[in-house]
This record gives C-alpha cells, sequence and structure tokens, in this order.
C-alpha cells in the first residue's frame, strides 16, 4: 500500500468515525425526521440528485475543461454527501436531525441513484459506466450505514458509556481528518499547481457556489433547513467520486482535483456558515 492509499485509508476512517459518534447520539425521532416532511424530501432530492447533475451535464458538455476536471465534477454532481457535514450544518443554524435524516437518505438512494446517472453521463459523453450497484453499496455500508448503525446499537446497549466516547471519539476523528487532508494537499499541492488551468479552479468554485445557492432556495422557507440543503448539495462525498472516477478511467489520476475541491470547498463555505449563524437567531424555528 504506497503513501495516497494509507492517507485515503486514514480519510476514509475519519469520515466513518465521525459516523459512529453521529450514531452514538441520534434518536429515532432524528433517523425519521426527513421521513415526516415528504415535500422537503423530496426537494432535497430534486437539487442533490437532479438539479446538480443536470447543470454539470451541461456546463461539461458546452465548456472545454480538462479531463480530470470535467470527470471530477460529473463524479461529485452524482456522489451523495459526505458524513462530516452535520456538524458544519449545525454551526451554520441547521436543524441536526435533518442532516442525519439527509445522510441516511442519501446513502440508501445513492445505491441506486449513481448507477443511473452514470448511464446519464455515459449516454451524454459516451463515457463507459465502470462501477455499478455492487461497488456503491460497498462504499455506503463501509463508511456510512455501518459505523452509524454500530453507534446506534452502542448507544442503546451501553446508554450511560456512549456520551462520555463521543467527545474523544470525535476529537480523535477530526485530528486525523485535518492531518489526512493536510498530508493529502502537502504530497499533491505539486501536481495541483502544474496541471490545474483557470477553468478548472472557477468550474470546482462554481460547483460548490451553485450548489449553495440552489439548496440554499429550495430548502428555503426555514432558514435552517436551507443551510443544511445548501451545505448537501454544494459538498460531496468524496471517497465515492474518487471511485467513480477511476472506475471509468483508470488510467487517470484524479486525487490532486480531489484534493483541490476539498480545499477550495472548505474555503467556500465558511463565508456561507457564518452568515448562516449571525442570521439564525433571527430565524423563525423549523417545524
Amino acid at each position: 500500500m504506497d503513501a495516497k492509499a494509507l492517507i485515503l485509508l486514514a480519510l476514509q476512517i475519519a469520515i466513518a468515525g465521525t459516523v459512529f459518534t453521529y450514531g452514538l447520539q441520534a434518536t429515532r425521532d432524528d433517523l425519521f425526521y426527513i421521513f415526516q416532511r415528504p415535500g422537503l424530501l423530496l426537494r432535497s432530492l430534486l437539487a442533490m440528485l437532479v438539479i446538480m447533475p443536470v447543470l454539470v451535464g451541461v456546463c461539461t458538455y458546452f465548456l472545454n475543461l480538462p479531463q480530470p476536471a470535467a470527470v471530477v465534477l460529473t463524479a461529485l454532481a452524482i456522489s451523495p454527501v459526505p458524513p462530516m457535514l452535520p456538524k458544519k450544518q449545525k454551526k451554520a443554524g441547521g436543524v441536526a436531525p435533518y442532516g442525519l435524516g439527509m445522510l441516511v437518505v442519501l446513502a440508501l438512494v445513492s445505491i441506486a441513484s449513481v448507477p443511473l446517472s452514470v448511464m446519464y453521463f455515459d449516454w451524454l459523453f459516451a463515457m463507459p459506466h465502470g462501477i455499478g450497484p455492487l461497488a456503491i453499496t460497498n462504499i455506503v455500508l463501509k463508511m456510512i450505514i455501518a459505523p452509524l448503525a454500530l453507534g446506534l446499537f452502542v448507544a442503546r446497549l451501553m446508554p450511560r458509556v456512549s456520551p462520555r466516547l463521543v467527545s474523544p471519539l470525535r476529537r480523535f476523528a477530526a485530528v486525523l481528518l485535518l492531518a489526512g487532508a493536510l498530508v493529502l494537499l502537502a504530497s499533491t499541492w505539486r501536481a495541483i499547481v502544474s496541471s490545474t488551468s483557470l477553468w478548472t479552479v472557477l468550474a470546482i468554485a462554481a460547483f460548490v457556489v451553485v450548489g449553495l445557492a440552489v439548496g440554499h432556495c429550495l430548502g428555503g422557507p426555514s432558514q435552517e433547513h436551507a443551510s443544511v440543503l445548501a451545505l448537501s448539495t454544494a459538498s460531496r462525498h468524496p471517497a465515492i467520486a474518487l471511485a467513480i472516477s477511476t472506475a471509468n478511467y483508470p488510467g487517470e489520476q484524479f486525487v490532486s482535483t480531489l484534493a483541490l475541491y476539498l480545499l477550495l470547498c472548505t474555503l467556500l463555505v465558511i463565508p456561507y456558515v457564518k452568515w448562516q449563524r449571525s442570521r439564525s437567531s433571527l430565524a423563525p424555528t423549523a417545524p
């Protein structure tokens, strides 16, 4: 296993560990929060699984983007929300149960939606669809469903001990995630600088900004729901995006482009999170 594979493994462990801590704190009502609001559920799926893939498909079709950027953007557009997102959503004034419910719904829906979306891009760009439902199911089970279910089980089995596990485990996962991301950026910065064009930077930045705008509009009128959907639409699961990219183009290197996306996404969501946090005390509480 080479250094990059170890770094990606560390990132995956950190993400799974974060999801495990969500399971330690989640309740049954949290998990079913979004199912009790079918209109919000429909708008959420429309923003993430229909509007963004269509917009990215149209833009990629008409813009002459470098292949790594085009492939990564299409992969990001059809990947589900990353598990580290609910904490950001809470900072932005979002409803924590909605973020957790979105995580579960999108993880399950992605088993069918990702292969279908890959077929759409295959039809649009004659791109070979090299990843199927079994591969997506494997990723979703390992990184979302299994750690979340384990956290729920531990919380039920040890109700007094589990609350004390949350803080140290979340701190460990955050340190591991930050260290892995920094090492990944440090190991790929030369590739990012040498192979990244201005159009690639603009395209990735536009993906994040447009995702924030689409999610914010469709998540309203509740400010709490808007912030959750905005961050969910702009931020996507890097592991699934990398799996889609490498499955369809096994000879290409996409790690540096994904590292650039993670860097730009982290920087671009900060102003939105601060803006929403400043509005959260004035916004009406979600029903």
